[in-house]
This record gives structure tokens, sequence and C-alpha cells, in this order.
């Protein structure tokens, strides 16, 4: 069974089962009530009557047969030894009572057995009221089926307008259900183009709700998943145009030693450019392994507490060497009072190394200096490598963390994308811009872990 339909059958069966536990409950109210009122007047009447029985010396049959057909009640009257006095009943459901109701009778006659159930309260056929007067014990005598009769009524129309009202809501559940599965019937055929791989086929579904959020969430996820899959293709493209450089380099001069083409010093120049090439190779397939596992392995990453200032630190040590190799000098500040007592969460071995790769890419850039600027606002620190080199290509800028690509004097290109792998699966975001004064400066931005002066 269709969605559709089974969330049909599902609100008429609902609709069905609310309206009839609404009609008994109204069926029952109204009865309970018409019960109630009509009872209520009755001990009214037999009140009223009782007093005027008392204050007014007037026949008693007369008095009764007055105020009873006048109210359209029934009345009878017994003394103390349970005789009927007088009765305006004469006959109920074919059984006799006492007779001659308007002339009333002269001596007390016995109660048969239904005037005695009637009096007890005992059938349900009738509401009785009584009251203790001057001349007995009077009990006052209504038929429930006159109320049971303008209830039906009232309950009849009741029903007729609940009838209505179920087919209004099942047809307007009707249109809503269609509404709410028309959408989820067009997402599931944009779904088999995901899952199809045609990623730039998938369009965007118009609805509101979480159905809507569902839609809109598919379409990022197919935009992304196209992103994604151009990435991977160009990745390879660029990654196979890497590796068949050098190797054809090695190939070359490898197979020109073998058949003798290059001799003497040549061979030694040979033998190291063979060498560099496969140092090259060596590491382009390192970092290009790494990056697949930054982006597919979830446990590589082993976090714990990062005392900023010792990353730092290292960070200076591991790149002197090639600072002072090409004679530039590396200053750190500190925009923090208490820099020693700010840690971050992250893996220590990984987030050195996308700072090495920063800061070794500034260096390669830089013509006198590189500055590191640590700051805190709020609670994220925030890491600046600045640079006085030319700065950043505005084409190249808003690609720069992209897979192979590279500057003019770049190496792999992998280097500042490794960076942001890592940088963003430690909670934390890398982002590049010119300086208006000149040179490329590239931020890290860190959740605060723990600051241990606050």
């Amino acid at each position: 069974m269709k969605l559709i339909h089974q969330i049909n059958l599902a609100f008429g069966v609902l609709l069905v089962l609310v309206f009839s536990v609404t009609a008994v409950i109204i069926h029952t109210v109204l009865l309970d009530h018409f019960m109630g009122k009509q009872q209520d007047e009755l001990q009214e009447l037999s009140n009223n009557l009782s007093i005027t029985m008392s204050q007014r010396a007037v026949r008693m049959p007369e008095e009764i047969s007055t105020l009873t057909v006048t109210n359209n009640v029934e009345a009878i009257l017994l003394d103390a030894n349970n005789q009927v006095i007088s009765t305006t009943i004469k006959t109920i459901d074919g059984v006799t009572g006492v007779t001659d109701v308007v002339q009333g009778i002269s001596t007390a006659m016995p109660i048969n057995e239904d005037m005695k159930r009637i009096i007890a309260g005992q059938d349900i056929r009738y509401l009785t009221s009584s009251a203790v007067t001057d001349y007995g014990h009077l009990t006052l005598v209504s038929s429930v089926s006159k109320i049971k009769e303008i209830e039906q009524k009232l309950f009849g129309q009741l029903l007729i307008v609940l009838c209505v009202g179920f087919a209004l809501v099942y047809l307007l559940s009707l249109l809503i259900t269609k509404r709410l599965i028309h959408p989820l019937m067009l997402l599931r055929e944009e779904l088999k183009k995901v899952k199809c791989r045609q990623f730039s086929g998938v369009q965007r579904i118009q609805a509101g709700g979480e159905i809507g959020v569902v839609a809109e969430t598919v379409y990022d996820l197919a935009k992304e998943l196209e992103r994604y899959h151009q990435v991977q293709k160009q990745f390879f493209q660029n990654a196979s145009h890497e590796l068949k450089s050098p190797m054809m380099s090695i190939t070359g001069y490898a197979e020109a030693i073998k058949d003798g083409y290059i001799a003497g010093e040549g061979v030694s120049r040979g033998l190291d450019i063979i060498m560099s090439e496969g140092k090259r190779v060596k590491k382009l397939v390192t970092e290009m392994t790494l990056l697949a596992k930054l982006d597919s392995e979830e446990n590589i990453f082993q976090f714990e507490e990062v005392a900023l200032t010792d990353m730092i630190l290292e960070t200076q040590e591991r790149v002197n060497p090639t600072i002072m190799k090409k004679q530039l000098e590396l200053n750190v500040h500190y925009h923090i009072e208490s820099p020693d007592s700010i840690t971050i969460r992250a893996d220590r071995d990984k987030l050195l190394q996308a700072l090495l790769n920063v800061v070794n890419n500034a260096a390669r850039y830089a013509k006198e200096q590189i500055d590191i600027h640590v700051y805190q606002q709020g609670v994220r620190v925030q890491i600046s490598v600045q640079d006085d080199g030319m700065g950043i290509s505005e084409q190249l800028l808003p690609t720069l963390f992209h897979r192979f690509v590279k500057g003019k004097d770049g190496e792999s290109g992998l280097g500042l994308a490794i960076a942001r792998a890592i940088v963003e699966r430690c909670g934390g975001g890398i982002t590049a811009h010119n300086q208006p004064e000149g040179g490329a400066r590239l931020e890290f931005d860190f959740p605060l872990y723990r600051c241990k002066s606050l």
C-alpha cells in the first residue's frame, strides 16, 4: 500500500474514533443535563405543591390535579400506611392504578407493585421527586420518554453536524496529504539521480516545513557531491600529471645512461637528477596519501590539550634552517596578556605540520621577514602568519587551498590543502588575504579550549 493511502486510511480511522467518542460524550452529557434539569424542576414543583397544600384550604385532589396537569407531571399521594389517597395516574403501561382522579376517592386504596417501584425510584422509565405534606407523602412522577425524545432529536441534529464535519475534515486531510506526499514523490526521483551519480541533474524541490528542509539538504548534498566528484576527477588528473613529469625524467635519464648516451660527468649529473626526481615523487606520494587519509579516516586524529606557545616555539625551531638559509627574520608577537595559559584542543603533531606548511610557504615568497601574530578574541584564538612578499594573485586567491593549486614557485600544490584539512578537522578554520602594505597573510582560527588565568 502506498504511503499516501496508508496516511489517509490511518487519518480516516482516527477521525472515526474521535468523532465517535465525541458523539458518545455529547450524547451522555445532553441526557444527563436534561435528566438533571427535569429532576430539579420536579423537586421544585413538589416543594411548591407541598407548601401550597399546607397554606391553602382547598380540596386535596383538585389541587394536585390542577398543578400536575399544568406542569405535565403525574402525582401519587400516600397516607402514613402507604395507602393511596389520591393519584393522577390512571394506568401505567397497562397496569391499573387508582382511578377517577378529578373527582378524587373517598377511601384509601392499596398500592400496586408498579407504583411501589416508581415511588422507590427503581423504574428507570420515570423520574420521581418526593415531599411530605399535611395530607401525606407526595410523589411527583415524570416520564423519561419525553426527555429522551427531545434528546434524540438534538442528538440526531448533532450527528448530522458531525458527519458533515467529518466529511469536510477528511477532504481537507486528503488535500493536505497530497500536498505533503507529492514533494516526497518528487524528492524520491531526485534521490534516484543521486544514486545514479547524476549530481548535476538534481533539482531543488519546493516544499514547506521539515520536508522543505530535507529537500534543501538533498539539493545541497547533490551539489556538494558534484563538487567533490569534480575535485576527485581533477585530483586524479593533476596527480597523474604531477607524477608523469618526474617519472619521465627518471626514465629518460636512466635509459640514456644505460644506452651510453650519457657518459663521464654527465652520468653523475643524470644520477643526481634521478635522485632529486625520486625524492620529489616520494614527497608527492606521501602528501597525496596523507591527504587521502585526512579526508577518509576518522580515527587518524588523536586529540589532546595543546599549549599554544609550545607549538609555536617548536614551529620556529623546525623552520629555523630554512629561515637562516634564505637569510630571513622570523618574529612572533603575542597580543595576549598570558600566552602561556592559552591551550587549544587538537592533534598536536598534525597541527604542527599544518603550521610548518604555512610558514614554509611564507618563507618561499618572503623578502626579508615573516611575522606570526597571536590574538585572543573572546572564546577564539587566532594565529596570523604574514610575509612581506608579492602577495597572492587575485586569480589564485579563491582556490588557494584546493589540491594541486600552486603559485609561481610552488612545489606540489598540496601543502596548503593539507593544512586546511588538518585545521578543519581540529575544529578551526583557515583563510588567506593580501595585506594592504604588501605580502600575504594566512590566518588560523581555533576555539579556545582552556585559559588557566581565567
